[in-house]
């Protein structure tokens, strides 16, 4: 079994040296000794999001009763480099938390970017405190899934785009993909870019606009399909970044 894996923020390891001693606490070393009921001499992963992974083995388990902790010796400090292409996955907003779990099962699966998208058959509308907190809601699925599948990068999520601006991303990308079941191209015929964004696009659950479709083709991306049975917005992006993912990173 691989050792359990703990995340600090971004930079949080940034004085970590192989031979020295690194410090789990907050949330996270709670969670260790409260939760996983981590013991000296076990060993652990810590990342900081960023890439940087240390493998530490427990030199001892400081548990007071507020701010329980873990002391690690670093025994070998990697970076892991950041993929190429970038996976980016273009979740159209979804209701009953379908597009969270879309989103979840894409960081398990290897995105390195979410992008939440407010198409225009969307029936959830993130604007103000509310939208906050659902982008938030994202933050948190992303960094518990890269956590639970041993991920050293957490993936990016950005800010709420509406159709103008994914169509000028669409333009800029290395490929972009919009999911349509009306398509003729199979998305696992598609040849990769070595470098730059791959952009995969799910539609709402009404599906994408015909009007969205002809100014996302017309920006550079392909409709694609991924077989004959028609996905929820919760799975299509998942089983297409597993497709990609086969192509190119599972070998």
């Amino acid at each position: 079994m691989t050792a359990p894996l703990f995340l600090l923020d971004p930079g949080g390891l940034d004085a970590a040296t192989a031979g020295g001693t690194v410090v789990l606490d907050g949330a996270e070393g709670r969670h260790a000794v409260r939760v996983r009921r981590i013991v000296a001499g076990e060993l652990v992963d810590v990342a900081d999001g960023a890439g940087v992974l240390a493998r530490c083995r427990v030199r001892q388990v400081v548990s007071p009763r507020e701010q329980p902790a873990l002391e690690l010796d670093v025994l070998e400090l990697l970076r892991v480099p950041e993929p190429s292409p970038r996976f980016v996955l273009v979740q159209a907003l979804a209701k009953g938390g379908r597009d969270d779990l879309a989103v979840e099962a894409a960081t398990e699966l290897g995105v390195d970017e979410v992008v939440p998208w407010q198409a225009a058959r969307c029936v959830v509308v993130w604007r103000g405190a509310r939208g906050d907190k659902a982008r938030a809601s994202w933050v948190a699925t992303v960094r518990a899934a890269a956590k639970q599948s041993r991920r050293a990068r957490v993936p990016a999520v950005a800010p709420v785009a509406s159709s103008p601006a994914l169509t000028e991303r669409v333009s800029r990308a290395a490929l972009a993909v919009v999911l349509h079941e009306e398509a003729t191209t199979p998305l696992a015929g598609l040849a990769l870019p070595a470098e730059g964004d791959v952009l995969v696009v799910v539609g709402p659950e009404g599906g994408i606009a015909p009007a969205e479709l002809a100014e996302l083709t017309a920006a550079g991306a392909v409709a694609a399909r991924l077989g004959e049975p028609v996905l929820r917005s919760s799975t299509a992006g998942p089983a297409a970044l597993a497709v990609l993912s086969a192509a190119a990173r599972w070998r």
